[in-house]
């Protein structure tokens, strides 16, 4: 393969000469006399030099400033730098902006011969990685929202158009198991982030103090047991995306201060003196109503109208049951390809009972079902025994044992969602009377008040 050679050079002999020495090397040069002219090249003419060979000053500028404007968008192209005026500041600089190597003029071509062929190998490394990233990176396109019902094809709309933005802020919304990790992955690899870093932090999975720590870093003794520098989640995600997960859970002090530092672009370690600049892009989740907390003092307002930039609201797959034509072959595809099974033919009655389940999991709970089905099958059709759905309550059975409540057992639904679900149905049952509710399940009604404002229910209920 040949590879692209960019010389900048106002010297026109000495451009001439660079040039048709590389090319006799196997190169194809592409020679530019000004900055201006190597814009032109490198953002219209979009030429992809594996190594760029310029001088320092140019008649249009200094080419340190040029190459600090452009190195983002190049990402892989090694510099090597000629000036017959070097000095210990513009080679300090060079190095710390990321150019391979400084040489002064005069310089003998067999030892710049050796600089490029150093230059080629670390670029050619570069490219290699970057490559497979990006490959890597495009199984979350905004097409991985897999579904061909309404709602679907509009959440791929909406991602696609989101892709395409350098927003700052956005949340995701939808009950658990909807798929918000995946949509947060979609729009941070399909973004122009996508080679910067992506962190992840469930807010409800650590204590207070853990997670003021996790975000925002700490100094050497800032607190008991903290005997080391520790940089945090918003340091490690600068320039990409920091995803934070069921942010509904954390704690209003610590709510004060991420709006401060979402505001500023600046964090402080605990223990610090000093305010760190970063640039993150910050995806919220919940599945709770960030938008009714708000109002109703659980989540700081000021807080969710600058996380509420743009909203993604994911729908249950109850109500979007025709996307299990395409979820279903897919899942079970997946988890042939990670057993070795050959599951290929889903007999009637399978499809029948999927679709007329209530997924009260959604897509988490399927992609358990699928997978403990696909394991345990013998042959080349999948198993019904193994589906071991909750029994579906008809009406006929809701009139005949109006007191029974189902709950999947199967892991899909966690401890707070059957807890949660129990409430509703019982309020639901007792026709949103709190009294009789708390009665029918044994319990007081200042309990039950208790867990209804917990849940987000119904304030009505209060």
């Amino acid at each position: 393969m040949i590879e692209t050679l960019l010389i900048i050079e106002d010297e026109r002999l000495l451009g001439i000469e660079l040039s048709h020495h590389y090319r006799t090397h196997g190169w194809e040069v592409v020679l530019a006399t000004t900055l201006a002219e190597a814009k032109t090249l490198l953002f219209k003419k979009r030429i992809e030099p594996l190594l760029i060979l310029s001088d320092m000053n140019l008649p249009d500028g200094n080419a340190l400033d040029f190459m600090e404007a452009v190195k983002k968008d190049v990402h892989y192209a090694e510099w090597l730098f000629l000036t017959g005026y070097g000095n210990v500041p513009d080679s300090v600089r060079a190095l710390r902006l990321g150019a391979y190597d400084f040489l002064e003029k005069p310089c003998d071509l067999e030892r710049l011969d050796l600089v490029v062929a150093s230059a080629t190998r670390s670029a050619a490394m570069q490219r290699r990685v970057i490559d497979q990233t990006k490959q890597e990176h495009r199984r979350y396109s905004p097409d991985a929202y897999v579904g061909h019902s309404l709602q679907a094809q509009n959440i791929r709309h909406l991602l696609a158009k989101l892709t395409e933005v350098p927003f700052s802020a956005l949340i995701i919304g939808g009950e658990s198991g909807t798929g918000k990790g995946l949509v947060a992955r979609i729009l941070h690899y399909g973004g122009s982030r996508a080679l910067q870093p992506m962190i992840e932090v469930n807010c409800a999975a650590l204590p207070r103090e853990l997670l003021e720590s996790e975000l925002f870093g700490h100094e050497p003794g800032a607190f008991t047991g903290a005997s080391s520098r520790h940089r945090g989640l918003l340091e490690q995600a600068d320039g990409g995306t920091l995803f934070m997960d069921e942010i509904g859970e954390m704690p209003l002090d610590l709510q004060a201060k991420l709006l401060k530092a979402i505001e500023d672009h600046k964090v402080r370690r605990l223990g610090g003196e000093k305010e760190i600049s970063v640039n993150v892009q910050i995806i919220a989740a919940s599945n709770c109503d960030l938008e009714k907390m708000s109002q109703d003092g659980r989540f700081r307002a000021d807080l969710y109208h600058r996380l509420s930039v743009f909203r993604v609201i994911l729908p249950p797959l109850r109500e979007a049951v025709e996307d299990l034509d395409e979820l279903v072959p897919l899942f079970v595809a997946e988890y042939n390809a990670k057993a070795g099974r050959q599951v290929k033919h889903i007999p009637d009655e399978v499809w029948r009972k999927l679709k007329t389940y209530d997924w009260h999991g959604n897509v988490r709970e399927l992609r358990n079902v699928i997978e403990r089905c696909v394991l345990f099958a013998d042959g080349d059709t999948f198993p019904i025994q193994w589906l071991q759905l909750p029994r579906q309550v008809t009406q006929e059975k809701a009139d005949s044992d109006s007191n029974a409540i189902y709950l999947p057992l199967d892991g899909s639904m966690a401890l707070d969602d059957m807890d949660k679900f129990i409430i509703k149905t019982a309020l639901e049952r007792a026709d949103n009377n709190l009294t009789a509710a708390a009665r029918a399940l044994g319990t007081t009604r200042e309990t039950l008040r208790y867990r209804v404002k917990k849940y987000d229910l119904n304030s009505g209920w209060l």
